[in-house]
């Protein structure tokens, strides 16, 4: 098949819990984005975003797993060349477009670097194939307006997500008194422009919101998001170049050296709904700020036919019934991203929701009392789910 034209690909970012899914699930839903293909990247080793967006069936979606911006098996010229591999063999329709949703702790510019001219260099078939028949089209950031300030303070990853973004889209301003920690747009506005002063900046809120024109084919050229910009996405060149960030283990380290972890909870058995509500009070609990991300599917006792979604950020947990299961794996699976949280805590937890044995639940209270002053409180809670099990302490 010849490509007259390159192929548009929008980037779309934003930290996590920031409402990317959400914005794409609303995208995919317009008649004006028919034709689009999807690059869903997640961090961790087991996808959850794949069965939670809504594809019709003109579009096409490639799922990897292990953050884009750090795992050379997973980097963005590798989905780019399999969705172009897939339309030349004519095994899925032609697409007019391309929307890659990063994992939430993702850096923009290794990102960025691989499909735009004069970054990364082509190496071999597969680069050059990318590099003809695909361009950067823009950078699209979601941001949460209840969380923005105390998440750039606290991750770097969300700052220059930010800064690279060509058109920054705000998340979550219908909340109103349900979120009084959240600052005022007219307060929060002048500090996004500290930050990206050419961004175009829109309210997903607002009355005049329009996906047509957030999404719309553009070229994205990095030298006009200013000089760190260019200044990142120089220093990611000569990074890759020493071999620092395109191999599998140098490049995994990047979260990892922050103590940033992601962890797979897997249950084939339903879950007791009180089990799982004392289990998310009691991670909540132990993790704090150090809980940045939970999501995941949850069959449970009480209607194993219609799962659980489960969305957390931080405190804030949303969780919602889905008609059915979105394909035939019918285990429980959650992803729970950890900011220097040890992972035996929050497996110990999790084993307290499917049944464990003696030894272990007494190692279970053991770590759980030892972590903070918290601790009394946070064993009186075990003892309530472990007797729900009716598994006698």
């Amino acid at each position: 098949m010849k490509i007259n034209q390159p192929i548009p690909v929008t980037i779309l970012t934003g930290f996590l819990g920031s409402g990317k899914s959400t914005l794409l699930n609303e995208l995919l839903a317009s008649e004006a984005f028919a034709d689009t293909a999807v690059i869903i990247n997640e961090f961790g080793d087991i996808s959850i975003d794949h069965d939670l967006v809504r594809l019709n069936k003109r579009e096409l979606m490639v799922t990897t797993t292990g953050c884009l911006c750090c795992t050379a098996a997973s980097d963005i010229r590798s989905s780019l060349f399999e969705l172009y591999d897939a339309m030349e063999s004519k095994a899925v329709p032609s697409f007019k477009r391309v929307i890659v949703e990063t994992t939430g702790l993702a850096d923009p510019a290794p990102i960025i670097n691989q499909i735009t001219p004069g970054g990364l260099p082509a190496v071999g078939y597969r680069d050059h194939v990318v590099a003809r028949c695909f361009r950067l089209s823009g950078v699209v950031c979601a941001i949460d307006v209840t969380m923005i300030e105390e998440t750039m303070e606290r991750h770097f990853e969300c700052m220059k997500q930010l800064a690279f973004a060509d058109s920054v889209v705000l998340t979550k301003t219908d909340l109103g008194a349900e979120a009084p920690a959240a600052p005022g747009l007219s307060g929060l506005l002048p500090k996004i422009r500290q930050i990206n002063a050419a961004a175009a900046i829109v309210d997903r809120h607002g009355s005049d919101f329009d996906f047509a024109a957030v999404f719309a084919p553009r070229r994205y050229v990095p030298s006009e998001q200013g000089g760190d910009v260019e200044g990142w996405l120089a220093l990611e060149v000569a990074l890759a170049q020493q071999g620092q960030t395109q191999n599998g283990a140098a490049g995994a380290s990047r979260h990892a050296a922050a103590g940033i972890k992601s962890l797979a909870l897997l249950e084939s058995r339903p879950v007791s709904p009180r089990n799982l509500a004392t289990f998310i009070e009691l991670l909540k609990a132990v993790g704090g700020p150090q809980l940045l991300r939970l999501k995941g599917l949850v069959g449970l006792e009480d209607d194993p036919e219609r799962p659980l979604v489960v969305h957390g950020v931080q405190h804030a947990i949303q969780q919602y019934r889905l008609p059915a299961w979105p394909s035939d794996d019918r285990r429980t699976r959650m992803v729970v991203i950890t900011h220097g949280l040890d992972e035996a805590v929050v497996k110990n937890l999790f084993t307290a929701i499917t049944g464990i044995s003696a030894r272990a639940k007494a190692q279970l209270v053991l770590t759980v009392a030892g972590l903070s002053v918290l601790g009394f409180a946070l064993v009186a809670g075990l003892m309530l789910l472990l007797h729900e099990r009716h598994c006698p302490v």
